[in-house]
């Protein structure tokens, strides 16, 4: 038994929101949990297989990843982990653009996923034949898109960044005087904006998630918590990550929880973060940043739809059968392939004075390289 969710979300040049479905799985009872927990175990083991879940899905899914051998991480390590593990295998808990970044690094291997309608707003709202002649109105820029996006749109772009390494990139473009265009999202784009000073032309896009939260009930949790320091993911509106004393990836929010002295802390990003941050900062308290109040409604409540599509259940299924595969044809990796490939090879140069992903709103910096 499932539960369908009516998502509704920004597609640039259209006048009115759209709306795709997702399908969130039944939670299984504890008896068949522990059942299922064990069964995937053997499968992985069986097939030589690995398992990469994303922060942002179910607990489950990243404790059976870890406990199996796999990782727990953001979109581009899963990549990276997938490219130079040993096995022939790789299942991606996670959105589609995810198991296709994988894929495109991977080309010989398996991907497979437990759902291969988990997608992501920044993904649909982004589609090549919108963005494609978009691009081609403006080809004296410089093409740069995040890391959520097709396969398509990837091939199409100069560079791939992730919100770790968007800042330096950019940074090193303006410097030799190129303008940019950049997509999908908006927000992150303005926030790359701000820190560089570089031209950018901006895709109108956004995630369904971080749009969501609302700097006037931040404002008021601040007050009632003086004491926390506020993590903000740049996906976040302007006003709310005007409130936060650290900006940063996934992977600089949860460096930024282990190393800062506070105890306590507000985090605006998706809220299966919670049990990452949480398990790895026992002492501390987390709390998650507001997505409704007085000022709006809440349409994601602080977590994708879209990567709860991710179960015990499908994942297992898919282990068994093999049916959901990503196919990525060779010609279009190779090209997308590109892009992705120059953003690596210019953080491994930069190495760890890098940037990074994560900006102290007093000055100081954070690293973490992450992609959401």
């Amino acid at each position: 038994m499932s539960s369908y969710v009516n998502v509704e979300y920004e597609q640039p040049g259209r006048c009115d929101m759209r709306h795709a479905w997702a399908r969130i799985p039944e939670e299984p009872s504890q008896s068949r949990r522990a059942q299922l927990k064990e069964m995937i175990r053997n499968e992985l083991q069986r097939q030589n297989a690995v398992l990469v879940s994303h922060y942002y899905v179910h607990p489950d899914l990243q404790d059976m990843a870890e406990s199996c051998g796999g990782l727990v991480a953001d979109s581009l390590e899963m990549a990276r982990f997938g490219k130079n593990h040993e096995a022939r295998t790789l299942v991606v808990a996670g959105v589609r653009f995810m198991g296709e970044t994988a894929k495109i690094l991977s080309n010989e291997k398996t991907v497979l996923m437990p759902s291969l309608d988990a997608t992501c707003s920044l993904d649909l709202g982004c589609p090549l034949e919108d963005f494609g002649p978009f691009c081609d109105q403006h080809p004296e820029r410089e093409v740069v898109v995040y890391a959520n996006t097709s396969a398509e749109v990837k091939a199409r772009a100069h560079w791939v960044v992730t919100s770790g390494c968007a800042v330096d990139i950019v940074a090193h473009l303006h410097q030799q005087g190129k303008k940019i265009l950049w997509g999908p999202d908006k927000h992150l784009g303005h926030y790359v904006q701000q820190q560089t000073g570089a031209d950018m032309l901006l895709w109108e896009g956004s995630c369904v998630v971080h749009d969501e939260f609302k700097a006037q009930e931040l404002q008021a949790l601040k007050v009632q918590h003086p004491e926390a320091d506020v993590l903000v993911h740049p996906e976040s509106p302007a006003a709310v990550i005007a409130l936060a004393d650290v900006v940063g990836s996934t992977s600089a929010i949860l460096q930024a929880a282990r190393q800062r002295s506070a105890q306590t802390f507000i985090v605006a990003t998706d809220n299966g973060m919670m049990h990452r941050l949480r398990g790895q900062n026992p002492h501390k308290t987390f709390l998650e940043a507001p997505t409704a109040g007085t000022s709006a409604t809440c349409r994601s409540c602080a977590h994708c739809p879209w990567m709860a599509m991710n179960g015990l259940e499908n994942l297992f299924h898919v282990l068994t059968t093999h049916g959901n595969a990503i196919q990525v044809p060779p010609e279009l990796a190779r090209r997308a392939r590109i892009p992705i490939q120059r953003m690596l090879d210019f953080t491994a140069a930069r190495g760890s004075s890098s940037h990074s992903g994560a900006s102290n709103v007093g000055g100081g910096i954070v690293p973490g390289i992450g992609a959401a």
